[in-house]
């Protein structure tokens, strides 16, 4: 059985034989060994509470919302949600987000993913991009065959509407609108577009 990258480093943290000090957002956007698109994970597939991973801490911390920690009211994350190194967005100052369709990895996980589409939110008036993706490791994929946005949404059309919804009840109601979905090769672009 073979641990990607992150998991060895969380395995590492929960055994306190690491300092924990991996500074994720440093991470090359693409895998150096097999030049894979890669994906940090900050809300473990399953989980409602919302957190980020904060570079000057490096240290992944809960999204708080009046002094509370976020939990996200709705059902729980249908992926892995986390975020690409080596992106930044000017519009949010921060970097391009992804949601990875494959079992539970624990925050910190490092994936590497093959993106099959886009979803553009208008957060509050500001447009955000969420890279759609599956992991590139048959052996982590849960949804077999699907390499493309048109595959996704022909063999599991509810996909898209789970998406969708959740990145929707990520905000109070009303503040997160979706604006539209493109294919893998819009995602590529973005992710092109958005590398430092």
């Amino acid at each position: 059985m073979r641990l990607a990258f992150g998991s060895i480093i969380v395995s590492l943290c929960s055994l306190g034989l690491s300092s924990c000090q991996t500074d994720y957002a440093q991470l090359p956007t693409f895998s150096p060994e097999r030049k894979l698109l890669q994906v940090v994970v900050e809300i473990p597939a399953g989980s409602n509470h919302a957190q980020r991973y904060d570079p000057a801490k490096k240290d992944f911390l809960p999204v708080r919302r009046a002094g509370l920690d976020h939990i996200v009211e709705f059902l729980p994350c249908p992926g892995n949600q986390g975020f690409i190194p080596g992106t930044l967005l000017p519009s949010t100052n921060a970097p391009l987000q992804a949601i990875v369709l494959a079992e539970t990895q624990a925050e910190g996980t490092v994936i590497e993913v093959l993106p099959i589409g886009v979803l553009t939110l208008d957060d509050n008036g500001v447009l955000e991009q969420v890279i759609v993706a599956v992991p590139a490791r048959p052996s982590q994929q849960i949804l077999p065959g699907i390499a493309s946005w048109k595959s996704l949404t022909k063999q599991f059309p509810g996909a898209q509407q789970a998406v969708g919804q959740w990145f929707q009840h990520q905000g109070r109601i009303g503040e997160v609108r979706l604006v539209g979905w493109k294919d893998e090769k819009a995602a590529d672009q973005q992710i092109h577009a958005a590398m430092k």
